[in-house]
C-alpha cells in the first residue's frame, strides 16, 4: 500500500481523475459501497451505526481513470468529543472534491436522519449523485420510484441510481458514472496502490470489526483497539494489541466465559489479516477498561494515526484491568 505518487505520462491528456467521498446517516451501507467501488476490502462493515469513525481512503485504478473515494463517518448529532471529531471528518470531506456521493437506504422512505444528513451536503456546492443502496433487500423494486421522486425533490441531484453494494447490483453503472463526472486529470497514486492506511491502522480495525460481529448490547460505541507491539520478519508477524472499553462491565462481554468469545474474536482477526499481509499473524489480545477514553484528547489523537501521535499509555481518568486471551499461543508451532 505504497504511499508514492505517480504522475501521467505526456500525451495521455483524456485521462480522468479525481476525488469522491461518500456521505450518508449511519448504517446504509457506505463502507460496503466503498469495499464494492474499489472492488477490495479496505474498510471494515458492520450492521451497528457509526462503525466507521474517520475518513477511509480508497482508490480505483483503470488505464484511463483514478478514482480516489472517501468513506465517511455518519452523519449524526455530536454529543461526545468522538462524534464531534466525526463531524469534523465529514465536513472536511465536502472540500476540494470532485463529486459527493449521498448514499440511502432504498429500504425505507426519507426520515429525519437522512434530512439531517442531506443538509450537511448541501454545505458543499460540489455535484452529487443520489445512491439508493440495499436493493437486494428490496422486495418490489417499483417502489423506487416513489422514492427516487422524493428524494428528487429534496435536492437537485445530478443523477439518481440503484445499487446493492452487497451484491454488487448497479455498482459497475455508479462507477460509470462517476468516471463520467471526473474532469480531465492525472493519476495521483500508483496504479496498485488501494489505501493510505498503515498496516497498524488496518488490523486495528479488523480486531474491532470481529468485536462489533460478536458482541451486543452497548458495548460497540465504547471499544477501542489500539496496538502496543509490532515484531515483523519475512514469514511472521507477532502482534499484540489491546481492545478498551469504558466501563468494567463491558469487559466480560467481551472476554466470554472462559475467554471463549475473545479467543473466538482474535481468530477471526488473526485469519483476515494472515490473508491481506500475506504472512503468520501471532495475535495476542488483551482487554482493558479505559474509562471515559471517547472524551480524552489524548487518547483519540493515538487512536487517529493521521495525527502522527505516539504515545506509551493513553490518558485517561482512571486505572483500568487487563485481561488477556491466549488463543494464538501456538501459532509459531505451526510454522
Amino acid at each position: 500500500m505504497s504511499k508514492n505518487r505517480s504522475r501521467n505520462k505526456p500525451g495521455k491528456s483524456k485521462h480522468r481523475s479525481g476525488f469522491v467521498s461518500i456521505l450518508g446517516r449511519p448504517n446504509v451501507g457506505k463502507s460496503t459501497l466503498l469495499n464494492a467501488l474499489v472492488g477490495a476490502k479496505i474498510a471494515i462493515v458492520a450492521d451497528k451505526p457509526q462503525t466507521t469513525r474517520t475518513t477511509i481512503q480508497g482508490v480505483w485504478t483503470s488505464p484511463e481513470t483514478q478514482i480516489v473515494f472517501l468513506d465517511t463517518p455518519g452523519i449524526h448529532d455530536a454529543q461526545s468529543l468522538i462524534n464531534r471529531r466525526m463531524m469534523k471528518a465529514v465536513a472536511d470531506a465536502l472540500d476540494g472534491r470532485d463529486l459527493l456521493l449521498f448514499v440511502v437506504d432504498a429500504n425505507h422512505e426519507p426520515a429525519e436522519e437522512d434530512r439531517k444528513a442531506l443538509e450537511w451536503m448541501k454545505r458543499s456546492e460540489t455535484k452529487a449523485i443520489a445512491v439508493l443502496n440495499k436493493i437486494d433487500l428490496l422486495a418490489n423494486k417499483a417502489l423506487l420510484l416513489p422514492l427516487i421522486t422524493a428524494y428528487q425533490g429534496m435536492h437537485e441531484f445530478d443523477l439518481l441510481i440503484p445499487v446493492s453494494a452487497t451484491t454488487g447490483e448497479g455498482v459497475e453503472d455508479l462507477r460509470n458514472a462517476i468516471v463520467e463526472r471526473l474532469p480531465a486529470g492525472p493519476a495521483y497514486f500508483p496504479e496498485d496502490y488501494l489505501t493510505d492506511q498503515p498496516e497498524r491502522f488496518l488490523l486495528a480495525e479488523i480486531v474491532r470489526e470481529k468485536i462489533l460481529h460478536v458482541t451486543r448490547q452497548e458495548v460497540p460505541h465504547s471499544v477501542a483497539v489500539t496496538i502496543d507491539e509490532w515484531d515483523e520478519s519475512p514469514r511472521l508477524a507477532k502482534i499484540s494489541a489491546t481492545i478498551h472499553v469504558e466501563r468494567a462491565g463491558q469487559k466480560p462481554i467481551i472476554m466470554g466465559a472462559g475467554a471463549s468469545r475473545l479467543k473466538e474474536i482474535g481468530t477471526a482477526a488473526r485469519l483476515e489479516a494472515e490473508a491481506l499481509f500475506g504472512k503468520k499473524i501471532f495475535l495476542k489480545l488483551f482487554v482493558k477498561v479505559s474509562e471515559k477514553w471517547r472524551e480524552s484528547e489524548k487518547f483519540l489523537n493515538e487512536l487517529d494515526w493521521r495525527t502522527n501521535y505516539s504515545a506509551s499509555e493513553p490518558e485517561i481518568d482512571a486505572p483500568a484491568a487487563t485481561g488477556e486471551a491466549g488463543n494464538e499461543h501456538n501459532e509459531e508451532e505451526k510454522l
